[in-house]
C-alpha cells in the first residue's frame, strides 16, 4: 500500500488541494455573486447577453482561487520549496500564464454556457451549474500544464 501512494502521491495531492482551491474559487463566487447580486445588469457581445455579476464574480474567484493554488502547487502538489527569485519568478510567471490560459476558458465559458442555457441555480447561486462544468474541464488542463510546463524536474 506504501508503494502505491508514493507512487501517485503527486496525483493524490493535486486532486486534495485541487479540491480546496476548487472550494476557494467556488466559495468566493458564492460570496461575490451574492454581494454583487444587487447590481444586476447585463452586456452584449455578438448579439449575446451576458450577466455582469456573473462575469465579474468570475473573474474575482479565479483571482482568488490561482493565488492559493500556486503556493500549493509549487510546495505540496509538487515539491518546489525554493523561494529564491530564480526560482520562484520563472515559476510563477509560468503559472500565471498557464492559468491565463485557463482563466480565459472559465471566465468565457461560464458566462457562455449561461446563455446558452446551462443556468440553473442551486441554493440561490446563480449559474453554479455552468461553473461545474467548465470547472473539470479547467482541472484538467491546469494539472498537465503544471506538470509538462512549469514545475517540472530538469
Amino acid at each position: 500500500m506504501g508503494r502505491l501512494l508514493e507512487k501517485y502521491r503527486e496525483i493524490i495531492a493535486y486532486a486534495f488541494w485541487g479540491m480546496i482551491t476548487t472550494a476557494v474559487c467556488w466559495g468566493s463566487y458564492s460570496v461575490f455573486a451574492l454581494l454583487l447580486g444587487q447590481y444586476q445588469s447585463t452586456f452584449h457581445i455578438l448579439g449575446m447577453e451576458f450577466s455582469t455579476v456573473i462575469f465579474v464574480a468570475n473573474i474575482l474567484s479565479w483571482v482568488c482561487a490561482v493565488s492559493f493554488a500556486f503556493v500549493v502547487n509549487k510546495m505540496w502538489v509538487f515539491n518546489s520549496r525554493s523561494w529564491e527569485g530564480a526560482v520562484v519568478l520563472p515559476e510563477l510567471g509560468k503559472f500565471v500564464t498557464a492559468r491565463l490560459t485557463t482563466g480565459i476558458i472559465e471566465i468565457v465559458g461560464v458566462p457562455f454556457l449561461v446563455s446558452c442555457g446551462l443556468d440553473q441555480a442551486v441554493f440561490g447561486i446563480e449559474g453554479i451549474a455552468a461553473k461545474v462544468a467548465v470547472t473539470a474541464l479547467v482541472l484538467i488542463l491546469n494539472y498537465v500544464f503544471s506538470k509538462l510546463l512549469i514545475f517540472r524536474k530538469v
